[in-house]
């Protein structure tokens, strides 16, 4: 899956390399990889508050807060 960082001024995207830390409420950050330019980027972690979708939407709640929906 592609995101993308909010505070990003280009059209660089996040892939996340592992999905079920991105859907894990108690996970903060996900593993991923820049895609800027030709050459393979090294991983990295994100924070999850950074990421939003390439339309600009925010990730789902259930995705970032453990007590949700309490």
């Amino acid at each position: 899956m592609f995101l993308k960082i909010r505070h990003d001024d280009d059209s660089s995207l996040v892939e996340v390399l592992d999905l079920k830390q991105l859907f894990d409420p108690f996970a903060a950050n996900v593993q991923g990889r820049i895609h800027a330019g030709e050459e393979m980027q090294d991983p990295g972690d994100y924070p999850k508050q950074e990421l939003r979708f390439p339309s600009g939407e925010t990730l789902p709640r259930c995705w970032q807060d453990p007590h949700y929906p309490h």
